[in-house]
């Protein structure tokens, strides 16, 4: 009997462009990863002398524990994982409230104020870096990391992202349900609203979590270099009128590495949740 193909091409295999494409994906983003792990397994003078590097060397580990001597690593990764986490959740906890209520509350001038959350996003970073700096100043709050954390509890981004995911994921009946039967808004946020948004809060956090460990330009400013984050402190890396990439990019391989094993360790998760998410809405 003959099989029958799809109408929609569901069951059609991806082709060979498919393929290549994720492919070539694949390998643009490792590269600079592979790339790194290369240059910093060499030693200086291999550098110089080879320019072009395809095999590893076999300096690698002597060259991370130069880096963790040479800089405060550890109180740099310490103060890059309580920075991450700390934005990390206060952006998924603040950018869910205002999306649900930017997705499902009905109040005067909503949309009018999420057109101007969204337009934030346009301004450059670097305008406001002096009024910033002249508030936390005034805070007593440079050097310390409160003055990266502060900036970063809710972003525009998280608030448009919560609030275009709950306007699918959400149906209005289930929410005039919980009402009815006597829930408050606070209740019916936690008990609806909350549970339905998780999937999106999941990948929202893990950019958060991203964004904040690789920032560099504000905690380069505000933090002083004996109580630096991750990427401020390889920055010390870096001599005035020399440069030991092998040192600074065996330091990056370091830097990265914790976001590695936490995709390893969550991506699974958060891929499972998103799907989960798309099948629901």
């Amino acid at each position: 009997m003959r099989k029958t193909r799809s109408i929609g091409g569901h069951d059609r295999r991806p082709g060979f462009w498919v393929y290549g494409v994720l492919i070539a994906v694949l390998v643009g983003s490792f590269f600079p990863i592979w790339w790194s792990f290369l240059i910093g397994s060499q030693d200086a003078t291999a550098i110089n002398k080879n320019g072009m590097i395809f095999v590893p060397g076999g300096n690698f580990f002597a060259n991370a524990a130069t880096v963790i001597d040479s800089i405060p690593f550890w109180n740099a990764l310490l103060n890059s994982i309580i920075v991450s986490s700390a934005v990390a959740l206060s952006v998924v906890a603040f950018s869910t409230l205002a999306g649900y209520a930017f997705a499902k509350l009905k109040f005067r001038g909503r949309e009018g104020l999420l057109v101007f959350v969204i337009a934030t996003m346009a301004v450059p970073t670097q305008l406001g870096i002096v009024p910033l700096f002249i508030v936390m100043s005034r805070l007593g709050w440079t050097g310390s990391l409160w003055a990266v954390i502060a900036p970063g509890l809710v972003t525009a981004f998280g608030v448009f992202w919560m609030t275009q995911y709950l306007k699918d994921a959400l149906p209005d009946e289930l929410i005039e349900a919980v009402r009815m039967d006597g829930a408050s808004m606070i209740r019916s946020f936690w008990h609806v609203g909350l549970p339905a948004a998780r999937p999106a809060a999941a990948m929202l956090a893990l950019f958060a979590f991203i964004g904040t460990w690789t920032n560099f330009f504000w905690p380069f400013i505000v933090l002083d270099p004996g109580n630096p984050t991750l990427p401020v402190a390889l920055q010390q890396l870096q001599a005035a009128y020399y440069v030991d990439y092998s040192l600074v990019l065996s330091g990056v391989v370091l830097s990265i590495i914790p976001l590695i094993v936490l995709f390893v360790f969550l991506g699974k998760q958060l891929v499972a949740g998103i799907m989960q998410g798309a099948v629901k809405g």
